[in-house]
């Protein structure tokens, strides 16, 4: 597996002081944010001169760029915010060949209407599922059009929140450009240490097919989020699924200080090379 972060853990606005920061910190990959070039992370314009800039980038340190992020709220209760994310995403996909890179990564959306990582009630509504089924849809014809994928992935506080929804949602769009992005510190909050294992197995041997890139964070006892190797997620387990299925794509830590991120990939490295967490780890 190729060892990456998400280049926003870092201070810049110029891609190669990101990248650079990223490779000093051990990472041969990362997950780019327009943020890191300055630009807000949905930008409504991204010049050709921009997106080669972040190729250049990751050219001169060595780090490559496995997704960018497009995350926008696909099921916002306003429909001209929808709309206006959509037409986001077409220009990141358009210069996504010019960054490098062809995949970007996706938020299936809340009805919060503030945060999109805020749960709803009515995220579990048939009209919330449609209103996704059709901002995909449109999504795919961009990505279609752009020759890129799409990394959606399961989060408790959005409408796709397991891996069996992510599999409905695969099944209904029948495209081969929905990939996932498998994080299992988002498929529970509390669990025991079997229970968790029990999730984390079943999301991977459910969604094989079409992980392109797994996540690395964790969860504290009490359910909030922890830096990866912090916490209680068993990541022998989760990395030897990843193994056991065949997977050689990115792990991608986030949810990190810059100043933990050596640290980060130390413990990572130490797992992928056949050394036990410990039970918890």
């Amino acid at each position: 597996m190729k060892l990456g972060i998400f280049a926003k853990t870092f201070e810049g606005t110029e891609p190669v002081t990101v990248l650079n920061s990223v490779a000093a910190a051990g990472f041969t990959c990362a997950q780019y944010n327009m943020a890191c070039s300055g630009l807000p992370p949905m930008p409504e314009i991204i010049t050709e001169a921009q997106a080669r800039s972040v190729a250049e980038a990751a050219r001169e340190s060595g780090v490559e760029i496995v997704a960018v992020s497009g995350t926008f709220n696909m099921i916002h209760p306003d429909p001209a915010v929808r709309e206006a994310g959509l037409r986001n995403l077409a220009t990141l996909a358009e210069r996504s060949a010019g960054m490098s890179t062809t995949l970007i990564t996706l938020c299936t959306g809340t009805r919060d209407p503030i945060d999109q990582w805020t749960a709803h009630a009515d995220n579990n509504t048939p009209e919330a599922w449609q209103d996704l089924l059709e901002a995909m849809g449109a999504a795919i014809e961009i990505a279609e059009r752009y020759e890129v994928d799409l990394g959606i992935e399961p989060e408790l506080a959005n409408v796709v929140d397991s891996a069996e929804k992510a599999h409905r949602l695969i099944t209904a769009l029948k495209s081969p450009r929905i990939k996932i992005v498998l994080d299992p510190a988002n498929l529970f909050e509390v669990a025991t240490l079997d229970e968790q294992r029990s999730i984390v197995s079943s999301a991977i041997d459910l969604l094989a097919d079409r992980i392109v890139m797994a996540h690395a964070k964790d969860r504290n006892p009490d359910g909030s989020f922890a830096t990866a190797g912090k916490g209680v997620l068993d990541y022998t387990h989760y990395l030897g699924r990843l193994k056991a299925i065949g997977f050689n794509g990115s792990l991608v830590t986030h949810g990190l200080s810059a100043s933990e991120a050596a640290g980060v990939a130390a413990f990572l490295k130490n797992i992928l090379n056949g050394h036990s967490a410990g039970a918890g780890r």
